[in-house]
């Protein structure tokens, strides 16, 4: 299994912060918003390698941040090509541009680059490896706002996604889908296939979306809570929970 990290977004709503330097690698206490997450899955016996998809612009800052990385396993870079968010490519194009371009054939721990993490990965990758399928995470959001923001999913007793809707105006459930995704090696040609057939680009949720609709797809209730990084104020909050200022 290889972890897909998008990357490839220019976070515009950071302002300053993001303007020559990527979110991921945003300082949080001594390490980075990615570091914190990789440090999680670099120790999970079943992945052999990580790869983050980055856009032109940035490329050169995360190879210089792979450089001085010691991980377990190997880090790859992926340069995109874009050099602005006008022509960038879209996080599902990301995924497919990486896949082609190192020729991956493997299972996927697909995962965004901008969130803390209070549960470890490894829960996750067991659940699928039990299930035998794809998968997503899901938690419970109450808040009717926020759901019409996100994916939201339904379910049966064993956890089997149902149907799935992205940003719904009248969200069917309270399950809200956040942007981490198993993808088995044997659903890769629906991925590769997934824009010609209508597929979104811009959102990871947009290929889950159609990939729920095309194979059979299992939903992990997260054991724990996440912190989602979208703006300074947010930012701010994250360095001053975890001892450092900004």
């Amino acid at each position: 299994m290889k972890t897909i990290v998008i990357a490839a977004g220019y976070a515009t709503r950071l302002g300053e912060l993001t303007r020559n330097f990527p979110k991921p690698l945003l300082k949080i206490g001594n390490s980075t918003i990615l570091g914190r997450m990789l440090d999680d899955i670099d120790g999970i016996p079943d992945i052999s390698e990580h790869v983050i998809v980055t856009n032109h612009k940035f490329a050169p800052i995360f190879a210089e941040w792979a450089d001085s990385q010691h991980y377990a396993k190997p880090l790859t870079v992926v340069d995109d090509g874009t050099e602005t968010n006008e022509s960038r490519l879209g996080a599902v194009c990301d995924l497919l541009y990486a896949m082609e371009k190192l020729s991956i054939d493997d299972d996927l721990l697909v995962v965004a680059a901008d969130n803390l993490l209070f549960f470890p990965f490894g829960e996750f990758v067991d659940f699928a490896k039990a299930k035998q399928t794809s998968c997503i995470m899901c938690h419970r959001q109450p808040d009717v706002e926020k759901l019409r923001r996100t994916g939201v999913i339904e379910v049966d007793g064993d956890m089997r996604v149902l149907g799935m809707e992205e940003k719904p105006e009248h969200p069917k459930t309270d399950l809200a889908v956040p942007p981490f995704y198993i993808y088995l090696r044997k659903d890769l040609d629906l991925i590769r296939h997934s824009i010609e057939n209508g597929c979104g680009k811009d959102a990871p949720g947009n290929l889950a979306h159609y990939m729920a609709g095309k194979t059979v797809m299992h939903a992990w209730p997260m054991s724990g809570g996440r912190f989602d990084i979208g703006s300074p104020d947010t930012y701010r909050e994250a360095c001053e929970r975890f001892g450092a200022t900004v």
